[in-house]
């Protein structure tokens, strides 16, 4: 899976991880220090509303910090480690990594968009302030522009992610089939080659960039919420805790990441073996087509009757996994109203400041939350990988 499209994957992912961690770890304590020597002010400020965030000195530092540790991480592993689908799997990771941060960072530029507009909604509400059409419909205007870049990037990363994807499936299957003769006798080796190699992409197309978005809106929502905590004082039960709002995002997601994945543990190794069942089946069938002395009323009776046993067992499963996501989902939805209500009933904040809030929030939360939201995926592709894992074994045994 990995091997055929990635250059020595066990040590090429590790090395990447590491390399990300110490380029964060440097961009946020030595970005300003860095930015000056070029003449660049890369001091806190209030945020640019608008497509002008994008081109502040902040941003322009960051192309080029970005620009410069991908180049020197994708040369380095291109000299060492050359691999036939290199400009696709290290260069188009890149590519794929910096675009979904720039979508990350539309998010943020429209969180901060919401502040104004919250508030000249509350003061025109309320009558406490004069607020004029043109006002709202030049917020309007700049949400438009926002929305707009947010939809140009969309398309060409998804756009591109589709061939990138496709581009690892031919690895894969070119992998798979240079090896077909020493083992076609695997069961369901046909199935392998297209079907799951197929399942494996599609799943990833999705599941790959969510989770490629998830970490990238940690890495920008978790320190705007960090700041967004000094508007909020208290906690219900707990009382006053530093940095409350991102406290109880981490605490809360954490809790629901171990909960899910405590009731859900069954489910992966169910699925594989649902597969395998279902291949069984499947292929007595395909032998019964040809063979008369196959496919038999009594044999394929049997080989339901496992099927049946294992989508039951699945069922059971899922019912209280089911039960426990559905708590932990509607809990969720109320959580961040629960713990704001001591700032909320004192009116130290505006609706705008809320909605600066909730988003943030919200967008770190569900990040926090992957697994529990794409925890049905992730079985199955983690069924898929394991049977492919065990196909791959056999072609190494060859």
């Amino acid at each position: 899976m990995f091997k055929s499209f990635f250059p020595n994957p066990k040590w090429f992912f590790s090395s990447a991880i590491i390399y990300a961690i110490l380029a964060m770890v440097v961009w946020y304590n030595y970005n300003e220090f860095l930015g000056a020597f070029i003449g660049l002010d890369l001091s806190e400020k209030e945020p640019v509303i608008g497509l002008g965030y994008f081109v502040t000195d902040t941003f322009l530092f960051f192309y080029l910090y970005f620009f410069l540790a991908f180049a020197f991480f994708s040369t380095f592993w291109i000299i060492i480690a050359p691999h036939r689908w290199q400009w696709w799997s290290v260069l188009g990771s890149g590519m794929i990594i910096f675009a979904t941060y720039i979508s990350v960072q539309i998010s943020v530029a429209l969180n901060h968009w919401r502040r104004p507009f919250g508030d000249s909604l509350q003061f025109a509400l309320s009558g406490e302030q004069e607020v004029t059409a043109i006002q709202m419909y030049d917020l309007i205007l700049i949400f438009a522009q926002i929305a707009f870049m947010w939809v140009a990037i969309y398309v060409v990363n998804r756009f591109f992610v589709s061939h990138y994807i496709f581009r690892w499936r031919t690895a894969m299957n070119e992998y798979y089939t240079e090896h077909w003769k020493n083992v076609r006798h695997v069961e369901g080796a046909a199935q392998r080659v297209q079907e799951d190699t197929m399942r494996f992409a599609s799943i990833m197309e999705g599941l790959g960039v969510a989770i490629i978005d998830a970490v990238m809106t940690l890495v920008a929502f978790l320190p705007l919420l960090w700041s967004l905590s000094k508007y909020v004082t208290e906690l219900p039960l707990v009382g006053v805790i530093p940095s409350p709002l991102f406290s109880a995002a981490v605490t809360w997601s954490i809790f629901g990441t171990i909960l899910l994945a405590s009731v859900g543990m069954k489910l992966p190794g169910l699925e594989f073996k649902n597969q395998r069942v279902e291949a069984a089946y499947r292929k007595e069938l395909v032998y019964g087509e040809d063979d008369d002395m196959r496919a038999e009323p009594q044999t394929l009776k049997e080989l339901f009757r496992e099927i049946r046993k294992n989508y039951f067992k699945l069922y059971l499963h899922y019912g209280y996994f089911n039960i426990a996501r559905g708590f932990y989902i509607q809990a969720d939805n109320i959580f961040l109203f629960v713990i704001l209500i001591p700032t909320i009933v004192t009116g130290t904040i505006t609706y705008g400041i809320f909605s600066q809030i909730s988003t943030a929030f919200s967008q770190v939360g569900s990040s926090f939350q992957f697994l529990v939201n794409s925890w049905t995926t992730i079985v199955e592709l983690l069924s898929v990988r394991k049977r492919l894992v065990h196909f791959e074994n056999e072609i190494e045994d060859t």
